[in-house]
Order: structure tokens, then C-alpha cells, then sequence
């Protein structure tokens, strides 16, 4: 084939075209993921190295992530053991991310059913009205979930932060748009067969609805695991604090030690990277939405 003959040819324009577009997101994933190289590299340098402009480390210093669980003192001369509960702080953001994922998944799919396979008087004026609440900000609901919080002597409390965040219009709206997509006439014959309304729920409607379960799972930890405002307001106990708090103290209470600082980011999101690494087939096919 000649030169001429290849340049015209669809399928080699096809693979040019293709190479430029790997080369282009190659580029692009790169350049994103710098920042999270850069914090990963400055949390194995020593102080003296933290601030300086090089990116990799001449003196790998590991000793940085003992030092920020609180299990070997800084090698700094001077400095003691941090008082700081880092692995509570951990404990926390986990138990709480869980509490509250598990509790909005049961919550979601129970209205998400009533809302899509069930038909009672007023159902879509109710759920209209129960989705508009997505359109309130966040920070206007603080303050009077806070006084409720107050009300029920729930402030500084595991139940204070996690009741509120139980329950979710999205959530909701998410699970209904997946099980509106599920055949009907799978509840037709169920009830053929003499299954109860929970029984098509548990049995039929959860079980394919697995995907989109999943995915809000995911989208629902990862908003409670990073969650600032609220616990900010609600906790007052060091013993209480979440990760995005305790960060906010360690940095504060021991001044700018940027290496000690980046391992904790780093030691912060990798329970996250390691649920997305996990789930993430999951994930696209949850987000692939079908139009009923």
C-alpha cells in the first residue's frame, strides 16, 4: 500500500485518531492526577524537604504516618509524641459514613418502591413535593436541624450526626428512576403467584435494582465520609471529631508541618480510592439511568 493509498485509508485515520485521543487523555489524567502525587511524595519527605519546590523526595522519611497515629515521636528535635487521636478520628468518619449509608439505603428504597410500584391517591403530587426539597440549600436546614438536635438533647452525639442524614430526596429519586425501568409485569406475576407487596420489594424489585442500590450507596459515603458542616457544629468532644475536624485541629494546634499534614490527607482518602477501585463497575452501570 502507498503512502498515498494509506492516507486515504478510513481505518488508518480511525487508529490516528484514536492515538490522539489516548495521547490527549493520557495528558489530561496526568495533569490531574499531579496534586495527588505531589501530596502523596511530600508526605514520605522530612520537614526540612516539605517546602522546598522539588517533587521527589531526596530522604524518604515513612516514619511521618506512625508519627500522625500517634505511635512514634517526631524526629524533629524538640517535639513529642502529637496529642492528637487520629485513629479514633478514622473510627469515627467510618462508623458514621456507614451508619448513614446504610440507613438512606433502607430509607430510599422503601420510598422509591411506594413512590414507583405502588398506587395510592395523591402518589406523584406527594413525591413532586418531597423532590422539591432538593432544591433547598444545605446551610438554610442547619440551623433548624440544629435546634431539633437541641430539643431531643442530641448535640454531641453519634445519633445527632447521623439521624439527619438518614433520609434523601435524591436517594429516593434515584432508586424510583431504577425501579421504574423494571417490567411491570414481573409484579403481575408475582401476585399471580400470591406474593405480598413485600415480598416483590425484597425479592424481585431490591435484587435488580442492585446497580442503582450501589451506586447511591458509593455517592452516599463519600458525602458523609468528606462531611464538614455539620460536624463542625454538632461536635464539641476532640473524642467525637471527624476526620475533615480532626485535620482542621491537627493543623491548627500544631502549626504548618506540611509532611505530617499530607500523610494524613493521604491516609484520609484512601479508604475512598480503595471503594471506588472496588465498586466501580458498579458504579457506571449505575449511572447509566434508563428512561421509563
Amino acid at each position: 500500500m502507498t503512502a498515498r493509498e494509506s492516507y486515504f485509508n478510513p481505518s488508518s485515520r480511525s487508529t490516528a485518531k484514536s492515538l490522539i485521543r489516548l495521547i490527549v487523555l493520557a495528558l489530561i489524567a496526568m495533569v490531574m492526577g499531579l496534586p495527588f502525587f505531589w501530596m502523596v511524595l511530600t508526605s514520605l519527605k522530612p520537614f526540612a524537604e516539605a517546602e522546598q519546590t522539588h517533587l521527589i523526595p531526596k530522604q524518604l522519611q515513612r516514619d511521618n504516618y506512625s508519627v500522625v497515629l500517634n505511635l512514634k515521636s517526631p524526629r524533629e528535635p524538640g517535639q513529642d509524641k502529637l496529642n492528637i487521636h487520629f485513629g479514633r478520628w478514622y473510627f469515627n468518619s467510618i462508623f458514621i459514613a456507614s451508619w448513614v449509608t446504610l440507613l438512606q439505603l433502607i430509607t430510599s428504597a422503601m420510598a422509591a418502591y411506594a413512590f414507583s410500584r405502588l398506587h395510592w391517591p395523591g402518589r406523584d403530587k406527594v413525591f413532586l413535593t418531597y423532590l422539591s426539597t432538593m432544591m433547598i440549600p444545605g446551610l438554610m436546614l442547619m440551623i433548624p436541624n440544629y435546634l431539633i438536635m437541641v430539643k431531643l438533647q442530641l448535640v454531641n452525639t453519634y445519633s445527632g450526626l447521623i439521624i439527619p442524614a438518614a433520609f434523601s430526596a435524591f436517594g429516593t429519586f434515584l432508586l424510583r428512576q431504577f425501579m421504574l425501568s423494571i417490567p411491570t409485569s414481573l409484579d403481575e406475576a408475582a401476585q399471580m403467584d400470591g406474593a405480598s407487596p413485600w415480598q416483590i420489594f425484597t425479592e424481585i424489585i431490591l435484587p435488580l435494582s442492585r446497580p442503582g442500590i450501589i451506586t447511591l450507596a458509593i455517592f452516599t459515603f463519600l458525602g458523609n465520609y468528606a462531611s464538614f458542616f455539620w460536624p463542625l457544629i454538632m461536635i464539641k468532644d476532640s473524642w467525637l471529631y471527624t476526620l475533615p475536624i480532626g485535620m482542621l485541629t491537627f493543623d491548627s494546634t500544631f502549626g504548618r508541618q506540611t509532611h505530617l499534614l499530607m500523610a494524613a490527607a493521604v491516609m484520609n482518602v484512601a479508604p475512598l480510592i480503595v471503594l471506588f477501585v472496588l465498586l466501580q463497575k458498579h458504579l457506571v452501570r449505575g449511572v447509566q439511568l434508563k428512561r421509563p
